[in-house]
């Protein structure tokens, strides 16, 4: 039985990048704990497989192809769960880009403007997207930001530089939402074994550099991430908003 405190029964949760990594971890958490999870992603295949191993598990969970580079597709989502009468309860923005790894000087634009659309404006604009709809009832959002976003790693500056504006707008939509009953936080992820991180975690020189780094002296793994996103979704974070949380293994301590 679910402890109250993290019971999410009859709550909808959109998790976007939920197809893999920490976002699928993330729908298969808070789906354990009774929410409805509509999981999206670029591509439909992936997050209807995370859905079907949700609902073989006995829980609830749809799938829909968005891209949250594209503004449009965001508000058509939106619009069809609105046609469908489904009302977001809870959003975890979750979906990142980082197309190049590397010097910023050599960087493209095309490279960097893809790495600000979708972590910077998609995350503005589907926030937007869910408090219009949250502020008759409320609701909880959880932005995955990166420990990038308190110190820049080398060959990631426009990456952190997002994660960092992340931060920055969970502060500011914190303080504004809260007349509404709107909380607003976000979870600062360490290094994960993701196909994300790869290119970190499969580089033996730049893993041994990193876990020197990293108190805990290891790299996370999807699973211990998800459970920070839970916990500032539930009834147990009621008084906690504008918390940027790091989950690093002690990275930034």
């Amino acid at each position: 039985m679910t402890d109250p405190l993290f019971d999410l029964s009859g709550r909808t949760a959109l998790v976007s990048g939920a197809s893999r990594g920490i976002g699928e971890a993330i729908a298969h958490l808070l789906a354990a704990h009774g929410a409805h999870v509509i999981c999206t992603s670029r591509k439909l295949d992936g997050c209807e497989a995370v859905a079907g191993a949700i609902r073989e598990a006995g829980g609830s969970a749809e799938a829909h192809a968005v891209h949250v580079g594209d503004t449009a597709a965001i508000e058509a989502l939106f619009e069809t769960l609105d046609g469908a009468g489904k009302r977001v309860d809870i959003l975890v923005n979750n979906a990142a880009a980082n197309p190049y790894f590397g010097p910023a000087v050599d960087m493209t634009l095309d490279a960097y403007e893809k790495t600000v659309e979708v972590n910077l404006r998609g995350y503005f604009w589907t926030t937007v997207q869910a408090a219009r709809r949250m502020k008759d009832h409320g609701g909880a959002i959880v932005n995955v930001a990166s420990v990038n976003a308190k110190r820049a790693a080398p060959g990631q500056l426009v990456y952190s530089m997002t994660k960092a504006g992340i931060v920055n707008m969970t502060e500011g939509f914190a303080k504004e939402l809260a007349p509404s009953g709107v909380r607003v936080n976000a979870v600062l992820p360490g290094l994960t074994d993701t196909k994300f991180a790869s290119a970190l975690t499969s580089n033996p020189r730049i893993m041994d550099a990193m876990l020197r780094l990293i108190p805990l002296a290891r790299v996370a793994q999807p699973g211990e991430i998800a459970p920070a996103v839970l916990f500032l979704a539930s009834p147990a974070a009621s008084y906690l908003t504008g918390v940027a949380l790091p989950v690093d293994g002690g990275y930034l301590a």
